[in-house]
């Protein structure tokens, strides 16, 4: 095994908004990778809504040349996205690494992600650096936050470096840092080819870009490779290093990071975490810890307009280039249409293809309630799970023998004074506490056993109200477990729309029938006919609410006379409303569909 002495690979590892796409910017500059003209705030965040949001959707690798001491050092950078949904990325992208900047604001101290994503790189035995951020500003606590950097790693106060992202302050020492701390990468240049897949980008003009970090072997222009989850092979079309523009070159060798370029035009061939080897002579072991990302979420997608369904498919199969981690299929719906059920790892992942469904591809969709995947067990055959994404999949009651639902472990991070009001909150979403730990006298570390189901819905909106904006919250799967769980229908004018319907705990189930019946009633606009509204499990009714019609007055041009002819009148509009009710359809408008998420407003 060789030791690669002039290489450095390292991430930078933060809770949302604690600086890490700015601290990126500053390193960018002060190694020289970027020009004064290229310069702009979050260079590596190429999307809108990153900018927007101040969150790092797709990851990013960049190369910086830099010499210390005289001698000249590659530093490549892999940068990682920061939020709970896509840790299975962030978790291949810190496999590539030897090293991470641990960075914690010095305003708002160490949050639940920057825990998470910690314990991910020990787990990967990296070496830390930890980085004291945002010290200019004039509510930083730069010395209490070192202690709590201190108490997390075990390391000593000298270790943290202080630094300013905005002000450049404290640069120098970081680079410093990553050149003498983190160890070299290593790996034999000569035995076959083990390359790590961190992430891969779509280009329009040349299929799928593949990111890759070389473990052993090298990757040469024109070779035959293989990615060895799928089993295909490829040509290597091009091969080259991720400056901020991409460089050819004609080989990629040990403990390198590159691009590869093959003309591949399904996203899906390409899987974060494959190993990519030579297809002559293939190595023996490929790299551990892939796994295929399973979609947590599900929630349909469907056309405002039904004749725009091909566009639509058309516009998720585009995003599906790009984002390989989304999953859909037809599906159709009695109140909607035609359109599709889809996967998303988890609910911003969600809420980032609605937005760019709608900004790159102006699609106006409706989208129903986000629900997660179940497994059912008939009594026919109670050892094969039904996978159920859809409540209208859940089998037959008289049929069902039990049903399971995945289970988190929730991590949340709070000042002391919301200890009461966060465990009301979990409690009452069916959570299980399991630990309670005072990271220091004002700031303690909450852990929940609880159903996914219960975060999908307003969960983290009203963790922030109750903890007035002072909670961080981070959470993982620990697989299913058996619940009570039942099928709420929701009937208009008796009639059954699907896309209302949910899967919710036995317990609550009364109580979100009658909330929601009572949220349809004021969102539905009034008919010429009254119109029920009712919540239903099986057959029996649990909760109803009435939408009543719009009447005209058709007895106004009676002037005295005899009431008989006022009584016809009336009989007359009673049967038209009658004859109305039988064939009126109710036009449901968006608002009510998004409205189950907002129960307790």
């Amino acid at each position: 095994m060789a030791i690669i002495n002039n290489i450095r690979n390292f991430s930078i590892i933060a809770h949302i908004d604690h600086g890490k796409s700015t601290l990126a910017d500053r390193l960018l500059e002060y190694t020289g990778a970027i020009t004064e003209r290229e310069k702009q705030d979050q260079v590596l965040d190429d999307m809108d809504l990153e900018r927007e949001r101040g969150i790092t959707i797709k990851s990013h690798a960049v190369q910086m040349d830099y010499i210390h001491n005289g001698e000249s050092y590659k530093l490549n950078l892999i940068d990682t996205p920061g939020h709970v949904d896509f840790s299975y990325e962030v978790s291949r992208a810190i496999a590539a690494c030897e090293g991470a900047l641990l960075i914690v604001d010095a305003a708002q101290g160490i949050q639940a992600q920057t825990i998470s994503n910690l314990y991910l790189a020990l787990e990967n035995d990296l070496e830390i650096i930890p980085v004291l951020n945002k010290v200019d500003l004039p509510s930083a606590k730069p010395l209490e936050v070192t202690d709590e950097i201190v108490d997390l790693l075990g390391c000593e106060p000298d270790d943290v470096i202080w630094a300013s992202a905005k002000t450049g302050e404290g640069i120098d020492k970081i680079v410093t840092a990553i050149i003498e701390k983190i160890p070299a990468p290593q790996g034999d240049t000569d035995a076959p080819l083990r390359a790590l897949i961190f992430d891969s980008v779509y280009n329009p003009y040349r299929g799928i870009e593949v990111y890759f970090r070389v473990f052993d072997g090298k990757i040469k222009k024109g070779q035959k490779i293989q990615f060895m989850a799928t089993g295909k092979t490829y040509d290597a079309d091009e091969v080259g290093y991720l400056k901020l523009k991409q460089l050819p070159a004609p080989e990629i060798t040990t403990g390198d990071v590159g691009y590869l370029i093959s003309g591949i035009k399904d996203a899906r061939e390409v899987k974060v975490g494959d190993t990519i080897t030579d297809a002559q002579s293939p190595t023996a072991k490929p790299i551990e810890g892939f796994e295929d990302v399973k979609p947590m979420v599900f929630a349909g997608i469907y056309p405002v307009e039904t004749d725009e369904y091909e566009e639509l498919r058309n516009a998720m199969d585009k995003l599906q280039l790009n984002d390989a981690s989304l999953t859909f299929e037809p599906e159709s719906s009695a109140a909607l249409g035609f359109g599709f059920r889809a996967g998303f790892l988890g609910m911003l992942h969600m809420e980032i293809i609605q937005e760019r469904l709608d900004r790159e591809f102006d699609m106006n969709v409706i989208t129903t309630v986000p629900n997660v995947s179940y497994h059912a067990y008939t009594k026919k055959n109670p050892d094969k799970p039904v996978i159920v994404n859809n409540p209208s999949e859940l089998p037959d009651p008289s049929k069902l023998d039990r049903v399971e639902e995945p289970y988190i472990k929730a991590s949340i991070i709070t000042k002391s004074d919301f200890i009461g009001p966060i465990m009301t909150l979990a409690l009452e979403k069916r959570g299980q506490i399991t630990n309670q730990v005072y990271l220091t006298p004002e700031r303690v570390e909450l852990s929940f056993d609880m159903p996914l189901a219960e975060i999908v819905f307003d969960f983290y909106d009203r963790l922030k109200t109750v903890s007035k904006g002072y909670a961080s919250f981070d959470y993982h799967p620990i697989g299913m477990r058996k619940s009570k769980l039942v099928k709420v229908d929701i009937l208009l004018n008796g009639q059954p729309v699907d896309a209302l319907s949910a899967l919710v705990h036995a317990d609550n189930a009364y109580d979100i029938g009658k909330k929601m019946v009572h949220k349809l009633r004021g969102l539905i606009p009034r008919q010429q006919f009254d119109i029920p509204v009712q919540a239903a499990i099986g057959a029996k009714i649990i909760a109803r609410e009435t939408i009543k019609a719009l009447r005209k007055d058709v007895t106004a041009k009676c002037y005295g006379g005899d009431i008989s002819r006022k009584r016809k009148l009336l009989e007359k509009q009673k049967k038209g409303k009658k004859r109305m009710r039988q064939v009126g359809n109710v036009q449901i408008p968006q608002s009510a569909f998004m409205a189950v998420l907002k129960l307790n407003d």
